[in-house]
């Protein structure tokens, strides 16, 4: 959206500033990292996705996010204390459902996704500090950058 903002000048208006929400928040062609905090924002233009050590760690990582998964997603016991009522009823819950019933509340979807995806940046990690990982993914990234430059004059 377009909008010019007008300043009254005697019995005429003139134009004094000019906002364009398209061109404001626009971005060019690319990967992008936008951080929006309190009071701000941040964008680092053109990051290199590491795109060979996710797809290598989401293959080899699947037991370990899984797990992550599972961690995140396990009911968790309130925090508010319990009426000695509540806590005879929770006790007798216990012993006839086990030590798994201790607990009643589950994170949210997106903590369970931040376990999964934190279990995929550990894996591609342990497989960024082998020597020939790290020169395959060097190499993976130069035929990317060298494909890109190559379809962006094709679409010229």
């Amino acid at each position: 959206m377009k909008k010019i903002f007008y300043e009254k000048r005697g019995r005429r208006y003139y134009p004094v500033s000019e906002y364009d929400s398209n061109l404001i928040d626009g971005l060019p062609k690319g990967t992008h990292l936008v951080d929006v905090y309190p009071g701000g924002k941040s964008t680092r233009y053109n990051v290199d996705p590491n795109h060979a050590a996710l797809i290598a760690a989401g293959r080899i990582a699947e037991e370990a996010m899984c797990q992550a998964l599972r961690n995140a997603s396990e009911i968790q016991p309130k925090t508010r204390a319990l009426t000695p009522e509540q806590l005879a009823a929770w006790e007798h819950l216990i012993k006839v459902f086990g030590e798994d019933a201790r607990c009643l509340s589950r994170a949210s979807s997106r903590d369970i996704a931040e376990a999964g995806i934190r279990a995929l940046q550990m894996e591609a990690d342990k497989l960024m500090i082998n020597a020939s990982v790290r020169a395959a993914y060097d190499q993976f990234i130069m035929m990317c950058e060298l494909s890109k430059d190559h379809s962006d004059a094709e679409t010229r």
